[in-house]
């Protein structure tokens, strides 16, 4: 069982400290002054644009508008779809405010006279906003881009409320569900009924991450966190797409380990396959862990699994006796580009 010893002695630069108090962040970037900007109704088209932490946000942002009409891309890379025009919404985050991809974004935006909006903590992004009259709202870095997650995701809740289909209610129950989910995984319950460190000690081979259409986000960043935190291996799979496909590698014997994340109110059919799927498991002595959703709107349920599962990866790299924070392998590719 972990202590705050080993915490502090493994995470030396405190990102454990950082994620006992992401609900207190979350709450105050959502009750910071926005800013005015421009979402007039003829937008028919939104693209978010970010890599890694950044690209994350935008994961959640496109859940949140998957149930619109509003057709929505996520960009993680160098390139604008070649549909877009003035109508298009493009939502260009870079939380250090140098990722080279978005920044590419950003100016093929400009080119093509999109409407367009950018969030950093500074960088170059900043500079060619300031310099090209782009809206742009500065915010803060915590720590690290991916621990700085809710800062952004709450201070641009509150800029792109206007073309959001949720209520401020919904949001200020994932606030509320974000404290309540602390008490649980944070650095002062260091238990076993701590269920992001049950779950972290149950992890030792390469983690399969199964999920349904619209917890896509939260998968995504739990592979990613798993990977940058605890410098792991981990894979991801959609559970009915993985029912034609991903299945049949489960005749071998492998080390890899399935987690199900499963929502609350999933589809009757994907239940169905969840049902399946478990059965399968069990029937070949297939050892595997659920996570659950809570109830709630869309917002709730992403933001308080991503909560549980980065708070996971964060206390699997201190079991493994790995500091979470540096990322040498990014830096030696970031150096080169």
């Amino acid at each position: 069982m972990l202590d705050i010893s080993a915490l502090e002695k493994f995470d030396s630069q405190g990102m454990f400290k950082v994620y006992d108090k992401w609900p207190e962040i979350a709450k105050k970037s959502y009750e910071s002054e926005g800013i005015q900007v421009d979402l007039s109704d003829s937008i028919n088209h939104v693209i978010f644009s970010g890599m890694g932490g950044s690209g994350a946000l935008g994961d959640i942002f496109s859940a949140i508008l998957s149930k619109t009409k509003v057709h929505v891309c996520v960009v993680k890379g160098y390139h604008l779809p070649e549909t877009v025009d003035s109508d298009t919404l493009v939502v260009a985050t870079s939380i250090s405010g140098n990722t080279v991809e978005t920044l590419s974004v950003l100016e093929a935006a400009k080119k093509q006279n999109c409407k367009t909006i950018a969030f950093s903590s500074g960088g170059k992004m900043k500079e060619f906003c300031e310099k090209n009259k782009i809206q742009y709202r500065k915010i803060e870095q915590i720590h690290s881009p991916r621990a700085s997650f809710t800062i952004f995701l709450y201070s641009m809740l509150k800029t792109l409320e206007p073309i959001l289909p949720i209520k401020k209610t919904d949001i200020i129950e994932s606030l509320e569900q974000l404290e309540i989910q602390k008490k649980n995984i944070g650095s002062h319950n260091l238990s076993s009924n701590n269920s992001a460190i049950s779950l972290a000690e149950w992890i030792n081979g390469i983690p399969l991450i199964y999920y349904p259409w619209g917890l896509q986000a939260a998968a995504i960043r739990f592979k990613n966190s798993l990977q940058e935190n605890a410098k792991m291996h981990a894979m991801i799979e959609d559970v009915i797409e993985a029912s034609h496909n991903n299945i049949v590698s489960w005749e071998n014997i492998t080390n890899v380990q399935p987690i199900l994340i499963e929502g609350h109110d999933d589809y009757y059919k994907t239940k169905e396959r969840w049902k399946i799927l478990k059965e399968y498991f069990d029937k070949n002595s297939i050892d595997f862990r659920e996570i659950s959703s809570i109830s709630g709107s869309i917002i709730s349920k992403l933001i308080t699994l991503i909560y549980f599962l980065d708070y996971t990866s964060i206390y699997k790299a201190v079991l493994r006796g790995i500091d979470p924070t540096p990322v040498s392998s990014i830096d030696f590719i970031k150096k080169r580009l």
